[in-house]
């Protein structure tokens, strides 16, 4: 490990023999696959590869949102994509995300199979194919999407950025731990002031943006990532506290926590799902 104090960027980077810290068998400088392998593909048009994650997370969520409400069409395959081992490596997975994130999905039901990647991208697309979640008067929407895409540029600095450091780099930086803490507290107290006056993230109303933000802040107030909610004192945090227990009582909400699971305790655990009966 280089001394942190005295590292002085070369002219130009080349990748170190291993990049230490949990995910330092995956990580690599290019994409595309390292090994071939076909996906599975089961009897429901909608089929999701994926992994109980945050961002995996949102989409089961919005899956079983959709079935709550009645849509019979949003039944789905969920299939479990292992990270960690690599398996989102796949020839198979690289060709319905390129970029080769969870979660992806291949919508079965039109003339050729359509695939969908991104996990904003997902709620979007399923909630325009069963209009529901996303309003369609402009000041709604618009003011949905405003707080789905703060999600999406605003988790990757508490992923990437402090859960890496806080929980996964290899040794303990004072720096980037301040550096990242700093910026998630921010974070919640954006989401904390914007919940001060209002039930659900975009306005009155429980839309995809409440989907896409509870894994994230939720589960950082529910204490479920980075065994870091004493140190972010999460409990500061009233309106997200109040909205964090109100989302996840939802029995949707419970159901879609469950899919692609394969940590914590074992009665939540559902590594496929193929039938609403696997998640009774």
């Amino acid at each position: 490990m280089t001394d942190q104090s005295n590292y002085v960027p070369p002219k130009v980077w080349t990748p170190p023999a291993s990049s230490g810290g949990t995910f330092a068998n995956i990580n690599r400088p290019v994409a595309g696959p390292t090994h071939e392998k076909v996906l599975p593909v089961g009897k429901h048009p909608l089929q999701l590869y994926s992994l109980a994650t945050p961002n995996g997370i949102k989409v089961t969520i919005m899956l079983e949102e959709l079935l709550a409400l009645g849509h019979a069409g949003a039944e789905y395959d969920a299939w479990l994509i292992r990270i960690n081992d690599g398996e989102q490596f796949s020839t198979g997975f690289v060709e319905i995300n390129p970029n080769s994130k969870i979660p992806a999905l291949v919508d079965h039901s039109g003339d050729k199979p359509l695939r969908v990647f991104e996990s904003g991208a997902i709620l979007v697309y399923l909630a325009e194919k069963f209009n529901a979640f996303l309003p369609t008067e402009i000041a709604a929407r618009t003011e949905t999407l405003n707080w789905l895409f703060w999600q999406m540029g605003s988790a990757p600095f508490l992923g990437g950025g402090f859960g890496h450091f806080y929980a996964y780099a290899p040794e303990k930086l004072e720096y980037p731990i301040d550096r990242y803490a700093m910026e998630v507290k921010r974070q919640l107290d954006v989401l904390d002031r914007q919940l001060a006056g209002n039930r659900y993230v975009a306005g009155s109303e429980y839309t995809i943006a409440d989907m896409a933000i509870w894994p994230w802040y939720g589960g950082l107030l529910r204490g479920e990532m980075y065994e870091a909610a004493e140190f972010l004192s999460v409990h500061e945090y009233k309106n997200v506290k109040r909205w964090t227990d109100e989302v996840g009582a939802r029995p949707a909400v419970i159901r879609g926590r469950k899919v692609n699971r394969v940590r914590g305790d074992p009665a939540e655990q559902v590594p496929e799902r193929h039938d609403a009966s696997d998640l009774d």
